[in-house]
């Protein structure tokens, strides 16, 4: 049943690595790199229940801190041309 769902998440992941690519904003793009960062947490802990290390969901809440942290900061930068 996990394997079903992770292929699903890998699937759904490269329909949006599409739309960061070709988005037609670059907000659209930055929403995409959030989701496929989103999807990344997300294999991450599904790879952790699967092979029974629960170490993989600390790095799975490290990454997730290190993508908003990444979005937060390029939203920024986008709106006003700096991060100060």
């Amino acid at each position: 049943m996990f394997d079903i769902f992770t292929v699903i998440v890998i699937v759904s992941a490269a329909l949006v690595l599409f739309r960061a690519v070709k988005g037609p904003t670059v907000f659209d793009r930055i929403l995409a790199v959030n989701l496929l960062g989103t999807k990344t947490i997300v294999i991450l802990a599904l790879i952790g229940f699967v092979f029974g290390r629960p170490h993989f969901m600390d790095l799975a809440l490290v990454y997730a801190l290190i993508n908003f942290i990444g979005t937060i900061a390029l939203l920024k930068y986008t709106e006003k041309g700096r991060l100060d």
